[in-house]
């Protein structure tokens, strides 16, 4: 129930992240609600597709088709309400990319695999659906750019595995995990940390 939960409230995040990026490329109704879904289900298909779960788990379970639906309906209401867009659109992708994280590492731990595996697919559940949304939307996606992003959630799936040494309680330990993806990508964004890019000035020269 603890998961599910986290799992339904990763998918709200991202969805409402979907529609706000489609209502910025004034899209109609059709093209935001695809948007919405394929940003909410796009990394945790990629998930259960990498650890062999058939048919993927939004597909056995219509909670999460109905929360998508739920939540792209909600956005558009309310769309006056969220006037800043750009700021909405990343408090909620930020809240999608922490949640969904936890349910990747989750995920791996259920099926037996390496910590490092774990981690790895805890930001690809993460990741993955807002890539899927940037592309559709024309757009470089986030991942692919300066801003912490990937980073924020690989630091966050590691410190699930330190802090396993000193708390047992698995709820409180996924919960912290995705605080710190969170609190990262907050403070990163805010103080405009990046990381430093491959590209020098020799670079510009040879060209």
């Amino acid at each position: 129930m603890f998961f599910q939960t986290i799992d339904i409230l990763g998918t709200i995040a991202f969805a409402i992240s979907g529609v706000l990026v489609a209502m910025n490329k004034r899209m109609d109704p059709f093209g935001v609600l695809i948007i919405a879904f394929v940003t909410a289900v796009g990394g945790g298909t990629l998930r259960d597709i990498m650890v062999g779960v058939e048919p993927v788990s939004w597909m056995r379970n219509m909670t999460f088709v109905y929360v998508i639906i739920g939540s792209a309906i909600f956005a558009v209401i309310f769309r006056n309400y969220l006037k800043h867009l750009r700021r909405s659109l990343f408090l909620f992708d930020t809240i999608g990319i922490g949640l969904y994280t936890v349910i990747g590492i989750e995920t791996g731990l259920v099926a037996g695999l390496h910590p490092i595996i774990c981690v790895a697919l805890g930001t690809m559940t993460a990741c993955f659906g807002g890539v899927t949304r940037d592309i559709l939307c024309n757009e470089i996606p986030v991942i692919f750019r300066k801003e912490i992003y990937a980073t924020a959630c690989i630091v966050g799936g590691f410190s699930y595995f330190l802090m396993r040494f000193f708390l047992k309680d698995e709820n409180y330990l996924f919960v912290i995990a995705g605080l710190v993806v969170i609190v990262i990508r907050l403070i990163a964004v805010r103080f405009q940390i990046s990381l430093p890019s491959l590209y020098t000035s020799e670079d510009s020269d040879k060209q």
